[in-house]
Order: C-alpha cells, then structure tokens, then sequence
C-alpha cells in the first residue's frame, strides 16, 4: 500500500505543495442485533479508498477515491491540488502548519481475541439468550441487544517523510429492555444508553461485560419504573454515576475544548465556545479537586492511536488543571494561533472520504480520595444519577440540561426510593465548581462515546470518558419554570 501511497506524495512534492498526505485506509465493520425474538440487523461489509489533502499557498484541498490503481491516487492528487488553488480565492487567512518529526512506525490496538474470528453463531446465541432474560415479563413490550465490532487499517504517508501503518481495533455491546404499562413508558440499559459501551479491543469487552448476567436486573428496573415516583424538584446535591458522568464532561468540556470551535470555525454550524483563548491558565473552570485529563495513549480508549490524521505522536496533557483552564484539543492548523509549537495530535477524520479535523481525544475526570460510601453518606437530602436519557446544551457549551434513566433519592446519607424521570440543569463553571467530591480510583472506568458528530460535511468519531462517580452541591433538581 505505500507503495501506492508514493504515487501522491511525489506528485505533492513535484507540484511544490506546502504539505501534502495520503491515507489509504481498508476499514471492516460487523454489527448484530437481536429485536423481541428476532434478528434485526446482521451486517459485515468492507470498505477501501483513499483520501488526499494537500496544502497550497496556505489553502487546503481534499479530494477522495476507492479505485486503487497508481492512475486513479494521481488524478485524485492533482484534483486535490486544483481544489486548493480554487481555495485560494477565498482564503482569508494562510494556514500555517505546526512543525512535527517525520515518523516511520506500526501501531496496533492492543487485543486478545480477534472479534472477527467469534463465529457469528455465537454471537448471535448470546444475543437470543439476553433477548429470551429481558422478555420473561409480560410488560416488557421491547427488548433490544446487539453487538458491533470495527476494525481500521491505515496506510498514512505525508511530504513530511511520515510513513505510518495502524491498525485498530474496538467492541462493543449493549442490551435495553422497555416497560410499558397505562400509557407509560421507562427504559433500562445496560451498561449505558445511545449504542451502548465500546472500548478498544477484541471479543475479551463483550467477555468482561457479562451482559447475560445483567438482563434480569435490567428488566426488573424498567418495570419498577413504572410505579416509581417523580423525580422531586428542587435544589438537591447530587452525585453522578455511570455514562451520565461521562457524557457531562463530553459535551461541556470535550467540545468546549476544541480550538476550532474556541476560534469560531464550527460556530456557524455546531456553535463555538465560552472558554476562549484570553482564559487560557486563568479561568476558574471548576473546584480545585477537578482535573480533565486528555490522552491518546490510555489503554482501551477509542480515541487512542499511535499517531492521529496529522502524523502527530499520541499524547497525554491536561484541560483543565486543579480547576482551571490548563488547554485544548489541537491539530496542526490551529494550535499556532494560540502561541503553540507543536499540536496536541487531536486531528482525526472519518474513514477515507472525509478530511481530518478537530476532534474530541479521549478525556477524563481523575479520581479523587473520597471513599464510595462517604460520597453518600454526607449528603442529608440529595439523588443518585445514572445513565443518560437526553442532553441539551446551549451553542456556548455554558446552559444545560441533561434527563437520566434512574435515579435514587439520598435521605441522611441513604440511598433510598428509586424514582424515575430524573432531570439537572446547570452552567458549567458553576456546575463544575460545586463538585466537592470525586470517588476513589477503586471506583474509576471508562466509558465509550462511539457515535460523535461535527462537521460540514457531518462525521462521526469514537472517543472514551473516564471518571469515578462524583458529587455536586445545591444543584437544580427536576423541572424548574
């Protein structure tokens, strides 16, 4: 394949292109899913091509193909370098590209057992057993599982004199069931809504996350449900768990620490950010125990790689430090606008027909010391959240709302009455300076976001949350007027 890759990078180099790469990719994605006794999806596809960027003048052009002849990477090449030129005509600011060392490297997610080698009988045998568990009440109108694997294969050579080859791999998995009773609805997942875990590995995360043995208890939530009381509103402390926590901090730290959105590039489309650059080591983001960590090298990350779509090395480095505001999320276009010499590796682009931006890397809140008992046991009227139902969030990343699958109310440092329909809203430097507690590493995991979208044309990016759970005082409770 580098071979063929060649074939763009000489003709980049002949045409005196500020920069240029190409990254052939052969990507192989297996999903099945299994509806009220029935199989509702059981896909396995292939996919090959190639996408080509050069840099112009100061000005990008892109171009893709999937005919893999040295005839077809040149056409696409010089059609990625007319594109750039057109580009120039509207350029209103030259891209400048951070320096990085030319690579020559493999990297492979590491595994222990091949997804694709499971036979899919097996899969599918899981799948019916979960189905049959979730269906012994008669309430439960829906039961869903399912299952999905995805392998990428990259070829990446730049001008730079970068040649790199990666391979990665994830899993994932998830099961639901939904009561249904007198025109009323709940829902339960396991281990977490919107498609569920995926972490990056083989067949060892669907081993580990023992679905079978979670179906019963899964179903019986969604049927007390039912009868359970109202989420109470009010201002109550709160202590967040599961994917919940982890979606707090995608969507009102991840994005709000994008530097293209910081810059105002995704504001027209996808909104921009209040943490912009003059608060950079000075802004109080949250309490001094708070600290986001992201990280391209953590080890089952969706995000973690040996090198992003930049040619940039993975790297480890603090969002926010001690409470405040310590970075971004970078790529090798941005980062010099805010005094930075080299990118974070945070570029990353959706198979080989789209080119790589911005993106979230893998981002996590680091542990705290306080016991899991004692992140209960001192509240006297507060509720335990879990698992996200819905987000809102406004184009600023500042307003938000966000409704959960359960809650549990806490009464003098109890945890007591499930209730259903539980909803907080917040801003998030004063959301994330109530945080007066983080729970002990002992009860730190990780959680897979796999279905992020940004962009014109839109694209999707993988990347995992870490946290333990965490405690937040005097928050809005329950629908407030």
């Amino acid at each position: 394949m580098f071979r063929l890759a060649s074939k763009a990078i000489e003709i980049a180099s002949r045409h005196k292109a500020d920069f240029g790469d190409i990254r052939i990719i052969e990507e192989r994605r297996q999903s099945l899913s299994v509806r009220n006794g029935e199989i509702a999806g059981l896909t396995d596809q292939t996919t090959l091509g190639y996408g080509i960027r050069v840099l112009c003048g100061g000005a990008w052009g892109f171009a893709s193909s999937s005919v893999m002849t040295p005839r077809a990477v040149a056409d696409t090449t010089l059609k990625a370098i007319a594109i750039a030129k057109a580009s120039r005509m509207l350029m209103n600011v030259r891209v400048r590209l951070a320096a990085e060392p030319a690579y020559t490297d493999f990297w492979q997610t590491p595994f222990i057992k091949d997804p694709f080698a499971v036979p899919v009988e097996t899969k599918l045998d899981l799948l019916f057993k979960i189905d049959s568990l979730l269906r012994r009440d008669k309430k439960i109108r829906a039961a869903g599982s399912e299952m999905r694997f995805i392998r990428e294969r990259q070829w990446h050579m730049t001008t730079d004199g970068s040649r790199i080859e990666q391979v990665l791999l994830s899993s994932g998995g998830s099961l639901s069931a939904t009561a249904v009773e007198n025109g009323e609805s709940q829902t339960r997942a396991y281990p977490c809504t919107h498609g569920g875990q995926t972490l990056a590995g083989g067949w060892e995360i669907i081993e580990a996350m023992n679905m079978a043995d979670h179906a019963e208890r899964v179903r019986e939530e969604a049927v007390a449900l039912l009868t359970a009381p109202v989420c109470p509103a009010g201002t109550k402390d709160l202590v967040i768990s599961g994917n919940q926590l982890a979606l707090q901090i995608h969507e009102s730290v991840g994005h709000a620490s994008e530097l293209d959105r910081v810059l105002g590039y995704e504001e027209s489309y996808a909104g921009s950010s209040f943490a912009t650059t003059e608060k950079l080591g000075k802004f109080r983001y949250g309490s001094p125990i708070v600290n986001l960590v992201a990280d391209a090298t953590l080890p089952g990350g969706l995000a973690t790689a040996g090198y992003d779509d930049d040619a940039v090395k993975a790297q480890r480095w603090h969002i926010v430090r001690d409470g405040i505001l310590s970075g971004y999320m970078t790529n090798r276009e941005f980062c010099g606008r805010i005094g930075m010499d080299r990118s974070r590796g945070s570029c990353r682009a959706d198979g080989y027909n789209n080119i790589p931006i911005t993106r979230i890397c893998n981002l996590s809140l680091m542990p705290g010391s306080t016991p899991p008992e004692q992140l209960i046991g001192e509240i006297k009227d507060g509720i335990v959240m879990e698992n996200n139902m819905s987000w809102s969030i406004d184009q600023k990343r500042l307003n938000f709302q966000f409704g959960c699958e359960i809650g549990w109310l806490i009464k003098n440092g109890k945890r007591g009455k499930m209730v259903k329909n539980p909803t907080y809203q917040g801003i998030t430097p004063e959301f994330w300076g109530s945080c007066d507690a983080i729970a002990d590493h002992s009860q730190w995991r990780l959680w897979g976001v796999a279905n992020c979208g940004k962009g014109q044309p839109g694209q999707t990016a993988m990347m995992c949350h870490g946290s333990s759970p965490a405690r937040f005082r005097k928050v809005k409770i329950g629908m407030h007027g």
